[in-house]
């Protein structure tokens, strides 16, 4: 099994609107692989565009943002690819696409790097932020996962929370708690506040 790297990937359509998405990435020798579901925006952009950019971050506040409907992160324009890359990343990679393998559910787009940037240096890392990434995968599958896996692992998530959390994981970690009870709320048939 390959490791799977969370990132965030920047996108463009022919249009120039902008696209952010928390994305696994794997690594195939110098190449990155994404593997965007179909159908979806980062595919339909990187098919037009033959561009992405892998952004490098620690704030999770990205990650949970995106995944809770907050997709308006500052930006600023890529140097080498039609594209843009998060303002606030700590690196970021900068991808031509190579090569498309196709598959019904999630092409693998094989990508050759053609820009490495560092904004920032990398502090360290601190559990709250492993947490808010766990806990907004687990969103993104609320409806595939049962309630009881996800309480459960919510609860876990909680400890590092509550021990490591700085503001920016505590407001992220908020979020996410905020869509699981909407969510839950409408599949009981109650409305979302």
């Amino acid at each position: 099994m390959t490791a799977i790297f969370e990132t965030v990937v920047t996108t463009v359509s022919p249009e120039g609107m902008t696209h952010i998405a928390p994305m696994g990435i794997q690594h195939e020798g110098e190449a990155v692989l994404l593997k965007p579901f179909k159908p979806s925006r980062t595919l339909d952009n990187v098919l037009a565009t033959g561009a992405a950019v892998m952004n490098l971050t620690t704030d999770v506040r990205v990650f949970a943002g995106c995944i809770t409907g907050r997709h308006d992160w500052p930006c600023v324009p890529a140097e080498s690819v039609p594209g843009v890359r998060l303002a606030g990343a700590l690196a970021h990679v900068e991808l031509r696409l190579d090569a498309v393998r196709d598959d019904a559910q999630r092409p693998v787009l094989v990508m050759r790097r053609v820009c490495e940037r560092t904004q920032a240096p990398f502090a360290g890392f601190n559990r709250a932020q492993a947490a808010v990434l766990e806990g907004a995968i687990l969103v993104s599958r609320l409806g595939m996962l049962p309630r009881a896996k996800i309480d459960a692992e919510m609860a876990y998530l909680q400890i590092a929370i509550d021990k490591t959390a700085g503001t920016a994981e505590r407001e992220a970690w908020g979020w996410l708690q905020v869509a699981v009870a909407d969510y839950y709320a409408l599949a009981e048939g109650g409305t979302a506040p």
